[in-house]
């Protein structure tokens, strides 16, 4: 099995279409710039909160300074990461400045109706807006390179998480934002940034409408037969072996939908009160045999 190829023919499938809701995502990016984060001073991190800060301090026109750091970050990113990483950044690295000079009108014939009095508001409305537009970027499999290329770059070379990494590029950028415009806007700026990550997470994978149980009970049977015939779910056993005592077991695996979540648990409860049980947020269910109009896993 050739895992290139597979990537290749994954990243080319649909290409037209994806780069189509890309572009407009990085519209959407670029006039929540124009209209609420530069004018406000929220540096939420990134290039884009950098902009805003070296802006206020050395007076450098914000879009320069992103057209600058879009060809380094490219740059670099050809170097240490290969052509393959980086194709999936250049889309959105090179429209995301220019959106953001082709939408400077735009934002100034809308800012008379888009203002805000109430900053919570405000705050609401630009991290949605964010979170909206980098959840179909990312989406698409793209994203909009900045901050991402440096933290895939360290991700690379340092083997630190990118999640880890994140957290401490994008604090140190926010930090340095506090620092220039005051700790208000810095909480401004981490309440968008949770509104933001939250919404592009819901978007990215979507919303759990079903809950996955792993059940370890000695009462299999019972158990078994009311998933099939009470909850009409269907039901998957899998044969396990306890790590420390070596034991042969077996452990039920069901896809449950939210509205049966709580009876299902305490079902478990009331047929066996020491089931063992995990219980995780299932976004999607694909493939299988269908029973009674849910699937079978």
């Amino acid at each position: 099995m050739d895992i290139n190829k597979i990537k290749e023919i994954i990243f080319k499938r649909d290409f037209y279409k994806r780069f189509a809701v890309v572009l407009f995502g990085v519209f959407l990016l670029a006039i929540d710039y124009n209209l609420f984060l530069l004018p406000n001073h929220f540096v939420i991190g990134g290039t884009t909160g950098l902009s805003i800060v070296v802006e206020d301090l050395f007076g450098w026109n914000p879009q320069v300074f992103l057209y600058i750091t879009t060809a380094l970050l490219i740059f670099v990113s050809f170097l240490f990461l290969g052509v393959k990483k980086t194709s999936i950044s250049i889309v959105g690295s090179i429209m995301y400045p220019f959106f953001i000079t082709l939408t400077q009108p735009l934002a100034e014939m809308l800012k008379p109706y888009v203002a805000f009095d109430n900053v919570v508001l405000l705050i609401i409305v630009a991290g949605s807006l964010y979170g909206f537009a980098y959840g179909i970027i990312y989406r698409m499999g793209f994203d909009t390179g900045g901050s991402d290329i440096m933290i895939r770059i360290v991700n690379k070379y340092l083997h630190m998480s990118e999640g880890k990494c994140s957290m401490y590029v994008q604090g140190t950028i926010i930090l340095i934002g506090g620092l220039v415009f005051g700790i208000n806007q810095m909480i401004y700026a981490i309440l968008i940034l949770v509104i933001y990550t939250s919404l592009m997470d819901k978007i990215i994978i979507g919303i759990s409408d079903s809950k996955l149980f792993f059940v370890h009970t000695k009462h299999r049977e019972e158990v078994q037969h009311f998933i099939l015939e009470d909850l009409h779910a269907g039901v998957t056993i899998l044969e396990t072996q306890g790590g420390y005592t070596k034991e042969k077991t077996s452990i039920l695996m069901c896809v449950v939908p939210n509205k049966d979540y709580y009876l299902f648990k305490e079902m478990i409860l009331q047929i066996d009160p020491d089931a063992f049980f995990i219980i995780n947020d299932c976004y999607e269910v694909q493939g299988g045999v269908k029973r009674r109009n849910l699937p079978f896993i």
